[in-house]
């Protein structure tokens, strides 16, 4: 089972009490949405339920929900790793962006098959 659950966009953590409970809440969002359920697959449809029920209630009141992870990152690289990154950027025709993009993924890929992912 994952450490995360994964609903319309939104993630969602897995924790287990010593008492046997599970919980969770949405990840990534600025407000807070928690769940619970006595086993795991309850914790998912608690999860799913809380998603809706989060979706529903910000329609409701007239706001506008968070949207979980906007695929933007900023990270702090230092000049002389950002200055190699962009000369061979250039090199291969490529974004800075979509480079960073195919990193991330080549080493996230090695680290899941490294995991047995």
């Amino acid at each position: 089972m994952s450490e995360f659950l994964t609903y319309k966009g939104y993630v969602g953590s897995v924790n287990h009490c010593e008492d046997g409970e599970f919980y969770g809440k949405i990840e990534g969002i600025g407000d807070l949405v928690l769940y619970e359920s006595r086993d795991i697959d309850g914790l998912r449809t608690a999860f799913e339920e809380a998603v809706d029920d989060y979706l529903d209630d910000c329609k409701s009141e007239g706001c506008v929900p968070d949207q979980p992870l906007s695929g933007r990152v900023s990270a702090r690289v230092g000049p002389d790793r950002h200055r190699r990154a962009m000369a061979y950027a250039k090199r291969n025709g490529v974004t800075l962006s979509s480079l960073i993009g195919s990193a991330l993924s080549d080493y996230l890929d090695r680290e899941d098959q490294a995991a047995g992912a």
